[in-house]
């Protein structure tokens, strides 16, 4: 079965309530599983438009980065994000090639 990744790219506009986010978001993230492999950090933009913040999520399968996506503490969280960060964030499913 393959992967599910979370990958987000965001502007934060007020660090602060973010980590209020950061916080909201860390039971429904251990409850399917998740695993951070990137989680800010240096970025070197070499093609196209990005945000300042990068974050890739590792789920045990796509199914659980969905529905850690639709679960009601996450969407609780993300109501959070919304009022201070611009962004992206994709669910894919990883290869298996």
């Amino acid at each position: 079965m393959a992967k599910g990744y979370w990958i987000a790219n965001m502007d934060v506009r007020d660090p602060q309530v973010y980590d209020t986010y950061r916080a909201a978001n860390a039971k429904p993230l251990k409850d399917f599983g998740a695993k951070f492999l990137v989680r800010g950090g240096t970025q070197n933009a070499v093609e196209g438009p990005v945000k300042s913040r990068t974050v890739i999520i590792e789920f045990p399968s796509y199914a659980d980065a969905l529905a850690c996506y639709e679960s009601a503490d996450y969407q609780a969280a993300k109501s959070i994000r919304l009022n201070v960060a611009d962004g992206t964030l994709m669910i894919v499913e990883g290869y298996e090639g």
